[in-house]
């Protein structure tokens, strides 16, 4: 991601279309001088006793103004509709705007929604109610609070998102049980204790996504996708990424595909006296599973029975908002600073996700902790949001430029990884590939291309929520839905056209999949390692609690 991406061309264009350029835009600044007479009459005839119908409603899902505080005051009123109605223009004159469709809109867009959501009348302490009747019930204390609650944030670097005394890895988060049994210095390997009496005969190796620490599969019992799998009669191995620090600098794509992937896989082979085992990506794991196993495909090597993809893009045509963060410029500047060595900052990547879902993220944590002075409630999946990972900087130069630049993984041959030419259409087994209908971060639709990439058969479920929430979805929890189709279209669209809902989480429907694939089942092995690779610190291990 960029430090500072190449927008002032996009800004130019967006401050050029706030100037009369045709019938549209001149259409749009009358609806939106009408639409403030409108309201101000409203609140003229408010303060005469009349009822003051509502001229701009909030957008569904928007509670940053749910306050009675708000509704209680003429003045107050009239703030929260008039930036609704300023928010609402703004948007369509971005989409009005002349700038031409592909990146330099979804950028237009983008910033749009940085500068409306940052200029909300909640986020400020003279145009914000409920600070200043928070202000008055706590006689200045929430004032006081809050400025404490600032400078702490400033000393720590990030905005408190969650209570985290509450939390610590390895006491109440990534508690199940088992031990790493193989380490290096691109990760280690952990594998966890039997729960059943018997397993799969092939084991399962799961390599989650190194931008983010593994425990995200690992929160706690109840939620944990880890355990679940434990559970469904599975030998578990999980990859914990190494937190890269000066040392780690020099890592590239090639050193995790061969010490992560490759490894980690011949480990638990290794362990499970097995020819197979059973692999599972998750989004950046996913795109790094999948490289590791075109260069097993190129080299001969048919060490993977199946293969579950959760949130995964091979194809990054489409890439979603962080596309708006890479262009040939940034990524130069990466390729030119830490491309041949040095670090990502995990802060920086953090601050990068962070805005995606600003109002989210950042604006409802401002406003919580500083100008009421509250103190965030104890969420386990926001602790580990908080908890950022580093990036060796030539892997991710390497990322960058070759997956979301010029999105050369596609293309078979195209990219050389560990000494072979890599192809996508030679990975012929099985595929379970998850995506999920809100991700901001792994567009469904884009995911779902990765199964014309693919060279075997490819099974295809769309989950409900977002990113994590969608794939963090206990099977006894049982929320949400998700959307099955067997037909083997190409285009998304068409697929979700034919598509059933089905209530429920999709863990069980995956687990019934896996099933298929266990290659038979043997007794639960008692012990776990083996003398080549024996077990050396119990789980989850000390590289998960290194911190960016």
């Amino acid at each position: 991601m960029s430090e500072s991406p190449d927008f002032a061309a996009t800004m130019q264009q967006w401050l050029q279309a706030w100037q009369p350029q045709g019938d549209a835009l001149a259409a749009l600044q009358g609806e939106w001088r009408q639409r403030h007479e409108v309201l101000w009459q409203a609140m003229v005839n408010r303060r005469k006793g009349d009822p003051s119908p509502t001229v701009a409603a909030a957008e569904p899902g928007d509670r940053r103004f749910d306050h009675p505080a708000w509704a209680e005051s003429p003045v107050f009123d009239y703030l929260r509709q008039a930036y609704r109605i300023n928010a609402e223009y703004l948007k369509k004159v971005a989409e009005a705007a002349p700038v031409t469709e592909g990146q330099a809109k979804d950028r237009l867009r983008f910033i749009t929604r940085q500068v409306v959501d940052a200029m909300a009348p909640s986020n400020f302490v003279a145009t914000n109610p409920e600070f200043i009747r928070k202000a008055i019930e706590t006689q200045g204390e929430s004032i006081t609070q809050g400025v404490k609650n600032l400078i702490a944030d400033l000393e720590k670097g990030r905005i408190s998102m969650t209570d985290e005394s509450v939390f610590e890895v390895g006491r109440n988060l990534a508690v199940t049980p088992g031990a790493v049994v193989y380490e290096n210095e691109v990760m280690q390997l952990i594998q966890y204790s039997p729960l059943t009496d018997t397993v799969a005969r092939r084991p399962f190796v799961m390599v989650p996504p190194c931008i983010n620490k593994f425990y995200i599969l690992d929160l706690q019992p109840e939620n944990s996708y880890v355990r679940y799998a434990v559970e469904q009669g599975n030998t578990v191995f999980l990859v914990s990424w190494r937190n890269p620090k000066a040392e780690q600098g020099h890592l590239g794509w090639d050193d995790y595909i061969e010490q992560g992937v490759l490894t980690a896989i011949k480990v638990a082979k290794e362990i499970c006296k097995v020819d197979q085992v059973n692999a599972l990506g998750f989004c950046v794991g996913g795109t790094i599973v999948s490289s590791a196993l075109a260069v097993m495909k190129a080299r001969g090597g048919e060490d993977v029975a199946s293969l579950t993809l959760l949130t995964t893009l091979l194809d990054f045509s489409e890439p979603g908002e962080l596309g708006c963060f890479i262009d040939e410029t940034s990524v130069v500047a990466r390729e030119n600073t830490i491309g041949k060595g040095g670090l990502l900052m995990g802060s920086e990547l953090s601050s990068v996700f962070s805005a995606l879902r600003a109002n989210d993220l950042i604006w409802q944590y401002v406003v919580g902790n500083y100008l009421k002075g509250g103190k965030p409630a104890a969420f386990d999946l926001l602790y580990w949001n908080s908890d950022s990972t580093n990036l060796a900087g030539p892997f991710a130069a390497y990322y960058l430029r070759n997956m979301y630049l010029e999105n050369n993984l596609r293309v078979p041959g195209k990219l050389a990884m560990c000494g072979v030419k890599a192809d996508l259409g030679k990975v012929d087994l099985p595929v379970f590939i998850l995506a999920t209908r809100e991700d901001h971060i792994v567009p469904w639709k884009t995911s779902y291309l990765g199964r014309g990439l693919l060279g075997g058969t490819t099974t295809f479920v769309l989950g409900a929520s977002g990113h994590i929430a969608g794939v963090i979805n206990p099977a006894a929890k049982n929320k949400r839905s998700h959307w099955i189709n067997d037909a083997k279209v190409a285009d998304p669209e068409e697929w979700l056209a034919g598509a059933t809902e089905v209530p429920g989480s999709w863990w069980s429907r995956w687990a019934e999949w896996l099933k298929q694939q266990a290659g038979g089942e043997v007794p639960a092995r008692g012990r776990l390692g083996s003398k080549t690779n024996p077990p050396s610190e119990p789980a989850p291990g000390r590289y998960v609690k290194e911190r960016a």
